[in-house]
């Protein structure tokens, strides 16, 4: 799972989960159009630190941080694009805005100077639990390779 709360992490967390099939472990989720969590923190149906924000993009602290900035950018508007093997050729104009707000918001947050990684999950076997293409912006420390 991939959202950060400030104050009341555990709380969000909480009903971050309450939101998911009891049945279906999110490893195993299955790709589809369908609302995710995602489209709920969108929709400010559930609450996330929110760092970044214009028409297109949204960026918010992970729950669950891999590194001591842990942030995930996400489409605004999924429109089919649940992960990159899904990429068709209209969703090159997002793409490049998800890498170029990486790009500010790294910089907002002080990672500019030494450095950051941004991951892609694609795919079950690719660690994807939201089928919501999304980046994972990951930076504040020195970050090994491989990355596991």
């Amino acid at each position: 799972m991939a959202f950060e709360g400030n104050s009341s992490s555990s709380s969000r967390l909480q009903v971050l989960t309450s939101h998911l099939s009891p049945h279906t472990p999110m490893a195993s989720a299955v790709p589809s159009d369908s609302p995710t969590i995602f489209d709920k923190i969108i929709n400010k149906e559930i609450p996330a630190n929110i760092v970044y924000e214009d028409d297109k993009v949204l960026a918010f602290r992970d729950i669950s941080p891999q590194a001591p900035t842990h942030i995930l950018l996400i489409p605004k508007v999924k429109d089919g694009l649940t992960g990159l093997s899904k990429a068709e050729e209209r969703h090159c104009e997002i793409l490049g805005r998800l890498l170029y707000t990486a790009k500010l918001v790294a910089k907002q947050e002080g990672l500019d100077e030494n450095g950051f990684r941004l991951v892609i999950n694609d795919g079950k076997d690719g660690g994807q639990t939201v089928f919501h293409i999304h980046l994972h912006l990951l930076g504040g420390r020195e970050l090994n390779w491989p990355p596991g």
